[in-house]
């Protein structure tokens, strides 16, 4: 059996796993008030939300996930050469991101973009929590109902215009005649133009605003639900508001700080739009490497490779993080 046809042959065994699990559920006789799946939702209905949810966990998820991976382990052929005695399993496209295939040389320039990719990512993290952590205090604990509304009407508009519209309005801002610097030079703080795209400060506000709201509504819903005794309690003691938030505060809303910490930098990763718009001449996004490998070289076998190396690369920071903050994974899901 070839591996392609074992990743088309996987969707009919996880739904026969569903399956089992839901008549599992049916021999359930020992607490009188529980209902089966079945019971609850009856037979006919059951069996259409067991085939809802199998189509979009295996075909829309896993299923594109699959095929990458047994694609990333296959060479560089033309469709007429797939599945003939030159399409055979390999590790060269895992091991080109490290050393060139042509040369034989370490591959600085692929590997230079994956680090300086996940370095921006953590630093928009940071960036985005800076800003997001004293707003989302403020709305849960301080602010009047009336203002809340306001900013959280002021935060949400803004993203009913898509992406790719918004990093073009920051990249006319921030441009060299943009109205940013044609205000700093109108006013005279400063003589010439400032590089904002050049020096990937674009590249660093595009990633923070495009991923505001993914930040700031976990850090609410964690905060919101402190209890504001707890914090009076602390005052009353002569606490300072730093030691507050430190002692109090920061530790009560840690899973809602992993979660909106993990998808902003999981999203930022994986970001090409604002990369591609908002970074300078010199700027190499590992995303938009993939993009051409896929598009452009049409070398599906390697872009799968990279992507998978940042998915688990991604993935492994996230956990080392989650492990030295001391916030298991179930919270941050919460």
């Amino acid at each position: 059996m070839s591996s392609r046809l074992f990743v088309f042959i996987l969707p009919i065994v996880v739904i026969a796993i569903f399956w089992a699990m839901a008549r599992r559920e049916v021999k359930r006789g020992v607490d009188p008030t529980h209902k089966s799946f079945f019971e609850r939702n009856g037979t006919t209905l059951g069996i259409v939300f067991i085939m809802l949810v199998a189509f979009w966990t295996l075909f829309l998820v896993a299923l594109p996930y699959l095929y990458m991976v047994v694609e990333s382990f296959h060479p560089q052929l033309p469709p007429l050469k797939r599945g003939g005695p030159d399409d055979y399993l390999t590790i060269a496209q895992y091991k080109s991101f490290f050393v060139t295939p042509n040369s034989g040389l370490a591959n600085a320039t692929h590997m230079w973009a994956f680090v300086f990719s996940i370095l921006a990512s953590m630093a928009v993290t940071a960036l985005n929590f800076a800003i997001c952590y004293p707003l989302a205090y403020y709305m849960a604990q301080a602010g009047t109902p009336q203002k809340v509304r306001l900013i959280m009407l002021g935060l949400i508009v803004p993203y009913w215009v898509n992406e790719i519209l918004r990093a073009f309005s920051l990249r006319l801002l921030l441009a060299s005649k943009g109205l940013i610097n044609q205000v700093l030079m109108a006013s005279g703080i400063t003589d010439t133009p400032i590089d904002f795209l050049g020096n990937n400060t674009g590249l660093y506000v595009g990633l923070s605003y495009a991923y505001l709201l993914v930040m700031m509504f976990p850090l609410y819903n964690a905060i919101e639900s402190l209890d504001k005794n707890q914090i009076e309690a602390a005052r009353d003691l002569g606490a300072p508001w730093w030691r507050i938030h430190k002692d109090v505060v920061i530790p009560y809303a840690k899973p809602g700080i992993a979660s909106g910490c993990t998808m902003v930098f999981m999203l930022s990763a994986g970001s090409l739009a604002a990369p591609q718009f908002l970074g300078g001449p010199r700027t190499l996004w590992f995303t938009a490497i993939i993009y051409d490998f896929f598009f452009q070289n049409f070398n599906w076998a390697r872009g799968a490779a990279y992507s998978f190396i940042l998915l688990f690369a991604c993935i492994a920071l996230v956990m080392a993080m989650l492990r030295l903050f001391k916030v298991s994974l179930g919270e941050t899901i919460k």
